[in-house]
């Protein structure tokens, strides 16, 4: 698996990886867009701030990039940048299927993007995604699995998935809503011939939201690389939207909330790699500080405090604007 070099790294920060998700694509619910991105956000200017990102994140030790198809234009800014960049050829390149990207590269759009996890849907972004990264994608997941998604069940699909697993690509998934646990469960037990069809899982995990922790504790168990998004909640635990008691440790420490909230991630022993959603590097590298800063029992026990019902979490997510 191609994680397994970054798992054997001792560099800290190689355990930190970059998504695009913020970056790709003009819109996103993250808080604070209008302050961290420029009034111009054409395609240009957002391929030369993700350009910026990477040229940033490459010098500080990251070494995985998870882009998607549904991420306006991630995976043609991460292929550009790759191809100016011979030299990165130990960056693990990651990418998902399952949504379709719909808002036209517009803030405001009736949908942004539009889920479907059926066959013919695979097979078209797969070539997709096969026309700009090529032979440098590591890891194709499928998108946001919920414990309802046609994805886990269906067979025919699961053979095709397995046959990409025989070129040498890796095949994981990602999960979101209260039910995370739920889904990763039922796809620890999907097998093709007998084997484990997932060696991935990409899950939402933060201070506010944990309940698919003992899911994720039990499929690094299994083998899978366990990879964290959202650790900063969409921003809600970053700056000022930070609750007390994180902006209180990071004062502390002498870092920013922003550090505390992924140091929290990090601290978990399941946790392979924890996503960076930055999109300035000023934020990219105060995200990187998370790897030293030093969570002991008082600090974990105070941010313990801090988690939520989860379907309040997912309500509270789901209202948050595109912006």
């Amino acid at each position: 698996m191609p994680f397994a070099r970054l798992a054997t790294t001792t560099t800290p920060t190689a355990h930190i990886g970059l998504g695009l998700a913020a970056v790709g694509r003009p819109g996103y619910i993250n808080l604070h867009r209008d302050r961290d991105l420029p009034g111009d956000r054409g395609v240009e200017a957002l391929r030369e701030r993700t350009h910026e990102l990477l040229d940033a994140a490459y010098a500080q030790g990251v070494r995985y990039v998870d882009a998607a198809r549904s991420y306006g234009r991630s995976e043609e800014f991460l292929a550009d940048w790759l191809k100016s960049h011979p030299e990165a050829d130990d960056v693990v390149v990651g990418s998902k299927w399952g949504y379709t990207y719909t808002a036209d590269w517009k803030v405001e759009a009736e949908a942004h993007e539009v889920k479907d996890h059926g066959l013919a849907t695979f097979l078209r972004q797969r070539a997709e995604t096969g026309a700009l990264l090529g032979d440098r994608l590591d890891l194709y997941q499928i998108h946001s699995v919920t414990v309802d998604s046609p994805a886990l069940t269906d067979r025919e699909l699961h053979a095709r998935l397995a046959g990409l697993a025989a070129e040498g690509v890796t095949v994981g998934l990602s999960t979101s809503g209260p039910r995370q646990a739920d889904a990763i469960r039922a796809a620890l037990a999907v097998t093709v011939d007998g084997e484990p069809l997932f060696r991935t899982v990409q899950a939402t995990f933060n201070a506010l939201e944990t309940s698919a922790g003992a899911a994720l504790a039990e499929a690094h168990d299994a083998g899978l690389t366990v990879i964290v998004k959202e650790g900063m909640a969409n921003g809600r635990l970053a700056g000022t939207e930070a609750p007390e008691p994180i902006r209180e440790i990071a004062a502390d420490a002498g870092v920013g909330a922003d550090a505390v909230a992924l140091a929290f991630v990090l601290y978990q022993p399941w946790a392979g790699v924890v996503l960076s959603g930055a999109v300035t590097v000023d934020q990219l590298a105060g995200n990187l500080h998370a790897a030293v800063v030093d969570l002991d029992e008082e600090r974990r026990f105070r941010l313990g405090a801090l988690v939520e019902d989860p379907e309040a979490y997912w309500r509270c997510r789901a209202a948050l604007p595109w912006a």
